[in-house]
């Protein structure tokens, strides 16, 4: 039997990664676009207007947690929220609200004249809009894309406003809890990754000579999240998205942390006893797909971690 995820993380898979853990803010990949770094400190022009422009024809993804607080806000089960309004099995906030601003459509959630009809479960991304973040080498760095403050064209009386810095913005919106949730969550996709490692390099795979596994963690990295969430499969996606927590849920550490438990033991019982070099080779394609799903989730790149941890097995050992 092969006991998955169970050991201490071997250097292998202790690898650094850069993500941006937040939501783009429009259909283009955030770290693709010019960047304005931020300390902590400058003073932007962050009193809201409450003109509802930033409610419009934006990518908001979605980690289970803030999955679970939304439903809760709307007094609804996750599986209802997520069928109603959600996109990808549950990543994607789903925007298909009255057209509005620059001819693009609402989220699901704006309603006129009241605005958020979650605000108080809304998730990272909302609270932290007109900024991003990312975490370099553990470090935590804020942002916003491009040279200009991106409220100036939706609302520019925001410059009439009062200022504040970064760190009064962000205690104002109530970020801590989501933030701690965004690198909860981080830690459960390198786990579900840990987990495609052991059953390529720990089993005998790679050292069976294998070429084929690689190759289709390239292909998880590259495909449409649509296809990639084909590919998983239902049952997977419900476990990833919709695990049931129902205690821990003021708790986004603890809530996280046995979520990670729970996929963990799925995974030992959906492969903790394969026997042959296929079953492993299928396996760990589909975790590695699992991670990768997650991993959009929270904002990372799917595309540029597979190719990453494909240069690390092959570090270690496994062929393409």
């Amino acid at each position: 039997m092969v006991l998955l995820g169970m050991s201490t993380k071997t250097e292998a898979r202790q690898n650094k990664y850069t993500h941006l853990i937040s939501s783009s803010n429009n259909k283009t990949k955030a770290f693709r676009m010019i960047t304005t770094k931020l300390s902590i400190e400058d003073q932007l022009p962050l009193t809201c207007s409450r003109s509802g422009t930033c409610c419009y024809g934006k990518l908001v993804l979605l980690n289970p947690w803030e999955l679970a607080c939304m439903a809760r806000e709307k007094k609804i089960t996750p599986q209802e929220f997520r069928k109603q309004y959600c996109e990808l099995g549950g990543i994607r906030l789903r925007f298909d609200g009255k057209i509005g601003w620059k001819g693009q459509q609402a989220c699901s959630q704006y309603a006129d004249n009241t605005g958020c009809s979650i605000h108080s479960g809304r998730p990272l991304a909302c609270r932290l809009y007109p900024l991003g973040r990312q975490i370099q080498s553990e470090e935590v760095h804020y942002m916003y894309q491009g040279n200009e403050f991106p409220c100036l064209e939706g609302c520019p009386e925001v410059t009439g406003l009062p200022y504040m810095s970064v760190a009064e913005y962000l205690k104002g919106q109530l970020t801590a809890k989501f933030e701690k949730a965004q690198d909860e969550y981080l830690d459960v996709m390198q786990n579900l990754a840990d987990i495609a490692f052991e059953l390529l390099l720990d089993t005998g795979l790679a050292k069976s000579g294998d070429t084929k596994t690689l190759p289709l963690w390239r292909e998880a990295g590259n495909e449409l999240p649509e296809a990639l969430a084909d590919s998983i499969g239902q049952e997977w996606i419900d476990w990833l998205m919709l695990p049931e927590i129902t205690e821990n849920i003021d708790d986004p550490v603890a809530f996280a942390r046995k979520h990670n438990d729970f996929l963990r033991l799925k995974a030992q019982e959906q492969f903790g006893a394969l026997q042959t070099n296929h079953e492993l080779h299928e396996a760990s394609v589909l975790i590695m797909g699992v991670a990768l799903h997650l991993a959009r989730g929270i904002g990372a790149d799917p595309k540029v971690l597979a190719e990453h941890w494909i240069a690390t097995a092959k570090s270690h050992g496994a062929l393409e």
